[in-house]
């Protein structure tokens, strides 16, 4: 009897540098395959939630790493705990409830029991019936756990990876992009909402999207028009030492109206006005001006201050043409009543029918329609030249964009 053919990773980049992608990243179910092997599965830290959403010991959520089903959960010393979601025995889902509490994890199909680090303590069964059928007596329950992942905690922030080669998540980022987490995450944090939204598209377009700093002046008309970002603002691009990492961000500090240029820019329209100011209201809490700051972690993770609207975004890929954005919505724990209205009016800039974001629901999934036309055809990403490397004082580089390739290049061995 003959095998089943196995699909063969062929894929060669086929530029010198990462100033051009070719559309078949986007379109290529081989590609997809070889993505969650290498990069979800690879050397990369996935954020698998947040210290606030499990407080309490027996606390869990649902989640994802790529495909893969994800449990997190606090156990009863208060460690968390990071699993796939799939029993050992035959691969059932174990949690199905997107978030609850447990003293223990039982698969329902044959009742397969887990302890909240994921250890098999019991088989129903096990002895058989009657003193027939039953578990070999040479079964090793100690082999058959939930399949674990390592966790770090980070600003109350939990990320897991299958890699043993992964560095610590300090090291991960740098030292100059922790520093831009903290300026963020202050204080302990607290949720107050969740948005989620199937974007039409391949999850790439929406990472290259939150690394694309200089369409936010452009797409975006609410950004432009009140004042978030501007392209004549004040800010920059930083970038981890590898280039995986960035932050891009905007402060109240005008460069001069020359800077914008004589082009028309489409997203600047004076006309419009806002019925309720008090959405636009700024209080600097984080002792600064900066009203705008996206910063990514490689692979899928966004976090972002827009003005006091604080949250964290995770990306999760459904498919080669298809992914799931996932966003939570925080503010601090100490945060009075004021603050969390403020918080939450500012929101309204943000999520699937935000003020802001609507144009990025839409535009990756034009660009995924228009790919499939020619996967050999390219993109190209020249703003700002070829090189991978921070800017200080201008957001018009896809510098962030091309460090995106390189560490995807990496990660997959092309």
């Amino acid at each position: 009897m003959n095998e089943a053919p196995r699909q063969v990773f062929d894929f060669v980049w086929p530029y010198p540098d990462t100033s051009r992608a070719p559309y078949r990243v986007y379109t290529d179910p081989g590609i997809y395959a070889r993505e969650q092997e290498r990069i979800f599965r690879g050397p990369t830290w996935n954020f698998v939630g947040l210290e606030c959403e499990i407080p309490n010991p027996g606390d869990f959520k649902t989640t994802w790493v790529g495909d893969a089903p994800i449990i997190l959960v606090r156990d009863a010393a208060g460690e968390i705990n990071a699993m796939v979601n799939r029993c050992a025995h035959k691969g059932s889902l174990v949690c199905f409830k997107p978030r609850g509490n447990v003293k223990e994890l039982t698969c329902v199909y044959h009742n397969w029991v887990y302890d909240l680090a994921g250890n098999l303590t019991g088989v129903a069964f096990r002895r058989g019936v009657g003193g027939k059928g039953g578990l070999t007596e040479d079964f090793d329950q100690k082999r058959h756990g939930l399949e674990r992942l390592r966790v770090e905690r980070f600003r109350g922030m939990v990320f897991g990876t299958f890699s043993d080669a992964t560095p610590p998540f300090r090291d991960y980022i740098g030292a100059e992009l922790v520093a831009s987490i903290e300026r963020v995450f202050i204080k302990p944090l607290r949720v107050l909402g969740y948005h989620s939204q199937i974007l039409p598209n391949n999850w790439k377009l929406y990472a290259e999207n939150n690394k694309d700093s200089y369409h936010a002046s452009l797409l975006h008309v609410f950004h432009n028009t009140f004042g978030v970002v501007r392209p004549n603002m004040g800010g920059g691009i930083k970038l981890s030492d590898n280039g995986w990492h960035h932050l891009s961000y905007t402060q109240r500090e005008s460069l001069g109206d020359e800077a914008i240029g004589k082009e028309k820019v489409r997203s600047l329209q004076d006309q419009y006005k806002l019925n309720d100011s008090t959405m636009m209201e700024h209080r600097l809490e984080l002792g600064d001006f900066v009203t705008n700051s996206i910063q990514t972690v490689f692979p899928t993770l966004v976090v972002q201050q827009i003005l006091n609207a604080l949250a964290v975004r995770q990306l999760v890929p459904r498919g080669v043409d298809r992914s799931e954005l996932i966003w939570t919505v925080l503010g601090f724990e100490d945060d009075d009543a004021a603050m969390t209205e403020l918080r939450l009016k500012v929101n309204n800039l943000v999520g699937p029918a935000g003020l802001i974001s609507m144009e990025d629901g839409c535009v990756g999934g034009w660009v995924q329609r228009a790919a499939g036309a020619d996967p050999d055809a390219m993109t190209i990403m020249p703003m700002g030249g070829s090189k991978i490397e921070p800017s200080q004082g201008s957001r018009v580089t896809e510098a962030a964009v091309r460090g995106f390739w390189k560490g995807w290049r990496e990660c997959m061995g092309v």
